[in-house]
């Protein structure tokens, strides 16, 4: 499995500082992505060969049939390869393996359960031998399957894939979405050229997130395509750059609890490609998110290529979206989102109806000073390098072609109310703010 260099163009590396990028960027970053997993499965692979002979041993097979997957069919090889949990559990396999806490499924022979779903995606026949981890074999981008005992054997022939353990064979329904006597396959989102998968039950799926959304039911998957269906015309209309964007990255949907009111979402660096989020509660509430999350990927990934922060010195500051105070690294990640979720209001005022005029230009109000506060704060901290400083002058620049746009008074004041409530509420939690 060879690897390409990765680098960032100068005009791309501009074009994303600024908030933006397109196609031609996300496309870029996700292969760094890709390598990025890449690497990552070379460390679990010789941590496997370090290990007991049964791990070592079902840690080869499972190279070696990923490495025949991907001779057979590189494209299937390749999308289950970058599948976010793909990237979260090698991760925390090779943080186990230098001294983190162990985590049920987080060892190298679980390579070949990655395998095993590979050439399922694939059709190309095999059989192999995959543990069994709290009564499932987990197939990632597939579902998973009940199972009994440590092991089972996943077999893939022309006419389909099955799984057998303690002597029952347990069939995976074409197409796998469906679910079926012991399978419980990943539900779908379908919304013109966004098609995601709902990954609800891989325990990798979002690392370090105790508001995962328990199984799904099909009453409460429709009402999230439902909401979709609204959200995505809303995109593609008015906001097509993000649209592309985040049809190039985000190609799962991690449902999180619904909380008592609004949404809630985030992001994880280590699983690249899945957006968390509750239950959005209107369309333009889950247009947003989506541009919002988009946004943190691009950082994420921007960062596995180049270096824009230097090392936590320990300080701390604050940040308008934030009730904690954050690290430099933090706050570049929540100013360039908030970058993300300013300019979808700014282009989304132009067009808002009467129903929705005020909310997009109190919002537009409320993230262009938001975020301008941040970013001020990120150029005079010592803290960003070479590229990092360069990357945050654009955003500056960016959200100084935004000061001149008038705001109608009514917006600016409810903004700014926002935001002096937030700050001292900030300031009652944390106590002054950092200079």
């Amino acid at each position: 499995m060879s690897l390409p260099r990765h680098s960032v163009a100068v005009r791309v590396f501009d074009e994303l500082a600024a908030g933006g990028g397109g196609r031609t960027a996300a496309r870029r970053l996700v292969a760094g992505q890709l390598s990025k997993h890449l690497i990552l499965l070379r460390h679990v692979f010789a941590i496997g060969q370090n290990a007991d002979l049964r791990q070592a041993a079902r840690t080869r097979r499972g190279w070696d049939l990923l490495v025949a997957v991907q001779h057979h069919d590189q494209a299937s090889a390749e999308a289950l390869i970058r599948y976010p949990s793909v990237g979260a559990w090698a991760f925390r396999t090779v943080r186990v393996s230098r001294g983190a806490p162990a985590v049920p499924g987080a060892e190298p022979g679980q390579l070949s359960a990655i395998a095993a779903a590979a050439a399922i995606r694939a059709r190309m026949p095999a059989e192999i031998e995959v543990p069994v981890v709290d009564g499932t074999v987990v197939l990632p981008s597939l579902g998973t399957v009940a199972a009994s005992g440590p092991l089972a054997v996943v077999c893939i022939g022309e006419d389909g894939a099955h799984v057998v353990s303690a002597g029952r064979r347990l069939d995976i329904p074409q197409p796998p979405e469906q679910d079926a006597d012991g399978w419980r396959g990943l539900h779908r989102l379908t919304t013109g050229p966004f098609n995601v998968l709902i990954d609800d039950i891989d325990p990798f799926r979002m690392p370090k997130i105790g508001n995962l959304s328990p199984r799904l039911s099909h009453t409460e998957v429709s009402k999230w395509n439902a909401e979709f269906q609204l959200a995505w015309p809303l995109l593609e209309t008015h906001h097509p750059i993000v649209a592309a964007e985040i049809a190039e990255i985000i190609g799962v949907i991690v449902p999180l609890e619904r909380p008592p009111d609004g949404q809630v979402s985030c992001s994880s660096p280590q699983a690249c490609g899945a957006a968390a989020l509750s239950e959005p509660p209107d369309p333009y509430t889950c247009a947003v998110t989506l541009a919002h999350e988009v946004q943190h990927q691009k950082l994420s990934a921007l960062l596995d290529i180049v270096t824009l922060v230097r090392p936590d010195d320990g300080r701390r500051y604050y940040a308008p979206w934030r009730d904690d105070p954050r690290p430099i690294g933090g706050l570049l990640q929540g100013a360039y989102a908030h970058l993300g979720v300013g300019s979808f209001w700014r282009r989304q005022r132009s067009v808002a109806d009467s129903a929705t005029w005020l909310r997009a230009n109190t919002e537009f109000a409320r993230w262009r000073a938001a975020t301008s506060h941040a970013v001020g704060i990120l150029l005079s901290s010592g803290q960003l390098t070479p590229a990092g400083l360069r990357f945050v002058q654009g955003m500056a620049d960016e959200l100084k072609s935004w000061s001149v746009e008038l705001v109608p008074p009514e917006a600016q004041a409810m903004a700014d109310r926002a935001a002096e409530a937030h700050l001292a509420r900030w300031r009652l939690a944390n106590g002054p703010v950092p200079s």
